[in-house]
């Protein structure tokens, strides 16, 4: 007799030409990653030859009940890690049945900006740092974690090891190598500064792609967590106090800031993102005041500054970009629930397009 076990393993190459693609898309909170699953009659390697599909955007937040539909344009495929053999993910963006995006697409707009030819010459590369936290089921409180109680300060949980300084290693570990798998440019992941945090980064990917691989290593690690029956938390501060919060560090470089002469280049891009700095933090995630504070390495919401090797600043310089002459630089800004597609366009926006 199968156990369940079994038939969730079950390979689908052994009988049939036939695979599942898991259609994903971001809901109406800009949070909530949704999915659903159909079958294709044989593998498929390019999104174009995909079909549209639909849902109800009344049940996401997205649409009202009278007129209901929402179309999903497939735009990044990645192997499936659950499924596995030819079974794919699929990053869709959402429109209305007339063609239109809806409100919540921001990939449509992000698309735009790096389809620009002045951006597109430019290579823009992003290595997105994105911090999460594991919190205990049910109690919404993180994982290793006293119930109801606190751990010691923060210090030897920083890339730490050890049961008592590092938290649900096996889930971040899960990950990292089903985002390998998957496709996705994973280049590394450590354990954060609060106890029960975590970083994975994706990149240096080129574009538009840097914010589908992040989209899709976020649906992979709720996936993960979904089956360890854990949760996991983008909040910028999930706890108050003296601990630190959660972001979305975001490095960038254009091919003229890795040219020679580059960072005059970074220089005159940093002062121009100093000059939006207002518009750059409205777009930088939900209840981002309590994270940047000035303290637990951030810069104060309402003060731009940037410095070489200074985490307190929001925008770093790292020090072989200053010694070489040329480089990448990091804006420190971004919440751990900020939105790829509107971080990394801007971002793009703000330093190539425009022009005050």
């Amino acid at each position: 007799m199968a156990h369940l076990s079994d038939l969730v393993n079950l390979s689908l190459s052994d009988s049939t030409q036939k695979i599942i693609a898991e259609y994903i898309w971001i809901g109406g909170s800009g949070m909530d990653v949704r999915s659903k699953a159909r079958t294709l009659s044989g593998p498929v390697d390019d999104p174009s030859k995909l079909p549209k599909w639909n849902y109800d955007g009344s049940s996401t937040g997205q649409a009202p009940g009278e007129d209901s539909e929402v179309i999903l344009y497939p735009q990044a495929i990645f192997k499936d890690p659950f499924r596995r053999g030819n079974n794919i993910l699929v990053i869709c963006d959402c429109y209305t049945p007339a063609g239109e995006p809806i409100p919540t697409n921001k990939r449509h707009s992000a698309a735009k900006i790096f389809s620009h030819p002045d951006v597109v010459v430019e290579e823009p590369w992003y290595g997105l740092e994105q911090e999460y936290t594991l919190l205990q089921k049910d109690i919404n409180w993180p994982l290793g974690w006293p119930l109801g109680g606190f751990p010691g300060p923060q210090g030897p949980y920083y890339c730490g090891i050890g049961a008592g300084k590092a938290f649900g290693r096996d889930i971040v570990d899960s990950h990292y190598k089903a985002c390998l798998y998957a496709g996705i440019n994973i280049s590394g992941i450590n354990g954060e500064v609060m106890p029960g945090q975590w970083e994975f980064q994706v990149g240096p990917s080129v574009g538009i792609s840097a914010a589908d691989e992040l989209w899709a290593a976020r649906y992979i690690l709720e996936r993960i967590t979904e089956i360890a029956g854990v949760v996991v938390s983008f909040d910028p501060k999930p706890i108050p106090g003296d601990w630190n919060g959660a972001g979305a560090h975001t490095n960038y470089s254009t091919k003229s800031m890795r040219n020679e002469g580059g960072y005059e280049v970074i220089k005159k891009a940093i002062e121009k993102l100093g000059l939006r700095h207002k518009e750059h933090i409205a777009a930088y995630g939900e209840g981002n005041e309590r994270r940047l504070t000035g303290r637990h390495e951030t810069a104060d919401i309402n003060t731009f500054k940037w410095g070489v090797a200074n985490r307190g600043a929001s925008i770093r310089v790292g020090r072989d970009t200053e010694k070489e002459g040329k480089g990448y630089f990091e804006d420190r800004r971004p919440a751990s629930n900020m939105d790829p597609y509107v971080v990394t366009s801007m971002i793009a926006e703000t330093t190539i397009l425009f022009k005050p």
